[in-house]
């Protein structure tokens, strides 16, 4: 079995043009980049708040502003009522890497509550903190086609 692997290697190389079978592995390989460690920085745009007759949805756009991936990426919603007391609240986690310059789109949602009053939204990534610049503006990512 590990002689016919290594005969069609050989045979991608030597389609590829590429001299040895080394080089056809390394050229096959997707090149794994270091996620960041310490605080990353990102965009947002300011938090939009929807209500609705049986919930509350939260979106935000952030944007990587990095040099590299962002890897695991929570984002904690809070609500409070109007003495500071929590009434609850959502997490979102990004399962993929956030690569550089790439925009994402956090949907929070929550069951509706007369006393839900104010919101705050705490964001952390795998290896560190975030460091969030509100902007007025992203673009919005494309919708995948199905």
């Amino acid at each position: 079995m590990a002689g016919r692997l290594e005969a069609h290697v050989v045979a991608a190389a030597m389609v590829l043009g590429l001299s040895t079978p080394v080089a056809a592995q390394e050229a096959a390989a997707p090149k794994l980049v270091a996620p960041v460690r310490g605080p990353a920085k990102v965009e947002i745009t300011r938090p939009t708040t929807k209500r609705s007759a049986t919930e509350v949805v939260t979106t935000i756009l952030l944007k990587n502003m990095e040099s590299a991936p962002i890897a695991g990426l929570r984002v904690e919603e809070n609500w409070y009522d109007k003495q500071g007391n929590p009434v609850g609240g959502d997490v979102y986690r990004h399962r993929k890497p956030i690569q550089p310059g790439e925009v994402i789109t956090i949907t929070l949602r929550m069951p509706r509550n007369p006393n839900l009053n104010r919101n705050q939204c705490v964001f952390r990534h795998a290896n560190g903190t975030i460091q969030q610049t509100v902007v007025p503006k992203l673009e919005a990512p494309a919708m995948a086609k199905q």
